[in-house]
């Protein structure tokens, strides 16, 4: 028995021994990993070109997060062969690579946020570590804040920001479609930093890296610049403020497809001259529309008179000379009989007062007969009335008339007396609305100081960036009636060059994108209520800074190679232009692998 009780005894201790688990109780670990030392020697000079790697030893097992969207390492290494820890965490961060070194060069390598503890997931914010393959360490730096001059959406300091900023080096050639020599993140305050910068001229851009390719994509990405090399000679730059905006778009063909009416072309980008030609016997009667900055043409032709794919797909070629840019493309046709001409009300069934009625087609609208047509109150009593097609949209007829608050009308449009180019509407059509009563909408007046000489595009935008009211004015004062109660965001875009289109950047030809101002308050619209903004286009106040004030952010780190092991300071906060902020040692800078 005793020993029965001595066995029981043992096999409770063994088990308790062997129990893993976590402490009960005690402070969360929030500190967040530290650095003790790395395979180069603490003066960071003279680091051998033929170094193939790169290890930092740390205090506490670590994880990467994110890490190949967070590192950027400048000026570029290009053969990255492996980084760890990967899965499984170290004590311990290795970056090996292919690339022999370039001489008398500062690297820096900037890990982001993607540093963290294994534990707690305490990250170790905007980590760097920078050497010299010289005798010293390049100390300049740049630094700034960066905007989207069309940012619509009041920021949160949880979103993501993807834009960045990056130098390329001034020679003869820039091949914009590398890695910028230096490129750093931006913060979700929009404060960036390039550090570690050696002396020269430079070309500063920056973008918004979508695909996190550290490349800007024309068309593709949001981009600001100066026109003007930046010259850093023994000097750093502070408070060098950036706006990024849409990208012109590289004219490049799209595609052709079978559509209502015909063939429509597609392009990437906007063209302004258009030629196109058949190349088919079968189709000699065509005709080609295109609105100017348009990436569409359509090619309407009859296929049932012409007899083109009908029974079989058949082979069309045309040929297009589109803003000097020539080729001969062809596609596989088949005529669908359900791609007919409609009529449609997109606009819904209330109708607001003193606004024309309108019906839209799926084909361009060429001739119409409205005195075939009737309008008739409750059924019974016939209104006269007046339909044209829109001047500004040849796929719309406007209806005018004295529609009557609260009254319900009946729009009666026979078959066969609308008509396109080579067909014409097979079904007679009827569009049931009502006149809506005043006292369900608002009116908007904007009063303007310092409006732009040129005429410009006042838009109303919902939050999800659809303009939903637009005027092209040139005036100081501009009304918007009957409009629905809402909450609505306000942009001007400037149309400088009077060419009727708002025209984005184009960085490779250093053109910047045309002038554009966004209200720094939603515009309140009630019903009944006449509001009136005063709004003064110099103000500089923001949707995210309605106050006109810029929220102190969290600085980066001290780097790996700062001479101290105290935590790092607080990044200054950029106030203006001349504000100088403190220099960091840490990069939020960096060249892209």
């Amino acid at each position: 028995m005793k020993r029965f009780l001595l066995f029981i005894i043992l096999a409770f201790l063994v088990q308790s021994c062997a129990r893993v688990g976590s402490p009960v109780g005690g402070p969360k670990d929030s500190i967040a990993p530290k650095f003790l030392s790395s395979n180069i020697d603490t003066t960071r000079i003279n680091v051998s070109r033929n170094i193939r790697e790169l290890r930092l030893d740390f205090d506490e097992y670590v994880t990467l997060k994110d890490i190949n969207k967070n590192l950027i390492i400048s000026p570029p290494i290009q053969k990255i062969k492996r980084i760890l820890p990967s899965g499984i965490a170290n004590k311990y961060v290795l970056i090996q690579w292919e690339d022999t070194l370039q001489a008398n060069t500062t690297y820096n390598f900037n890990f982001g946020n993607s540093i963290s503890d294994n534990n707690e997931a305490n990250v170790l914010p905007y980590f760097n570590f920078a050497f010299s393959t010289g005798d010293k360490l390049d100390d300049l730096y740049i630094s700034g804040e960066v905007k989207d001059a069309l940012n619509t959406k009041k920021q949160t300091g949880t979103t993501e920001n993807k834009l960045v900023v990056g130098l390329y080096q001034v020679k003869d050639t820039i091949n914009y479609k590398q890695k910028p020599y230096y490129i750093t993140k931006v913060d979700t305050d929009g404060y960036y930093e390039l550090n570690y910068l050696s002396p020269g001229k430079y070309k500063i851009i920056a973008f918004e890296d979508e695909n996190s390719n550290s490349v800007y994509d024309p068309g593709k990405e949001k981009v600001g610049f100066q026109k003007d090399p930046i010259e850093i000679t023994d000097k750093s730059i502070s408070g060098l403020k950036l706006k990024v905006y849409p990208s012109k778009k590289p004219l490049k063909y799209g595609e052709m497809k079978e559509v209502p009416g015909g063939i429509l072309m597609t392009f990437e980008g906007h063209p302004n001259d258009v030629k196109v030609l058949s190349l088919n016997d079968k189709i000699q009667d065509y005709k080609v529309t295109h609105t100017p900055k348009s990436d569409s043409i359509k090619i309407w032709f009859d296929a049932v008179k012409d007899k083109v794919g009908q029974e079989t797909t058949e082979n069309l070629k045309f040929s297009y000379d589109v803003d000097k840019k020539q080729d001969t493309v062809s596609v596989f046709y088949k005529y669908n009989a359900k791609n007919k001409m409609t009529l449609s009300n997109n606009d819904g069934n209330l109708l607001p007062p003193k606004t024309n009625f309108k019906i839209t087609s799926n084909y361009i609208i060429n001739k119409i007969e409205p005195e075939k047509w009737t309008l008739k109150s409750d059924s019974l009593t016939t209104h006269t009335f007046t339909a044209k097609i829109s001047e500004t949209n040849p796929y719309q007829v406007l209806i005018q008339s004295d529609f009557e608050v609260g009254k319900k009308y009946q729009l009666t449009v026979p078959s066969k007396i609308v008509s396109s180019f080579y067909d014409r509407t097979a079904d007679p059509y009827r569009f049931d609305f009502e006149a809506d009563k005043v006292e369900n909408y608002g009116s908007l007046t904007f009063k303007l100081q310092n409006r732009p000489d040129a005429s410009y595009w006042i838009q109303l935008l919902d939050s999800s960036e659809k303009v939903l009211y637009q005027k092209y004015v040139n005036a100081d004062e501009v009304k918007f009636d009957i409009l629905k109660p809402a909450e609505y965001v306000v942009r001007i875009l400037v149309d400088n060059n009077g060419n009727k289109y708002w025209d984005e950047a184009d960085f490779e030809h250093d053109i910047f994108a045309e002038d554009s101002f966004v209200y720094y308050k939603t515009a309140i619209v009630k019903q009944l209520w006449d509001s009136v903004e005063t709004w003064d286009l110099k103000d500089t106040r923001t949707l995210d800074n309605p106050k006109g004030t810029v929220a102190p952010t969290p600085a980066p780190p001290t780097p790996a190679d700062a001479k101290s092991d105290e935590e790092p300071q607080s990044k200054p906060v950029l106030k203006d232009s001349n504000t100088t902020p403190l220099k960091s040692n840490t990069a939020v800078v960096t060249p892209v692998k």
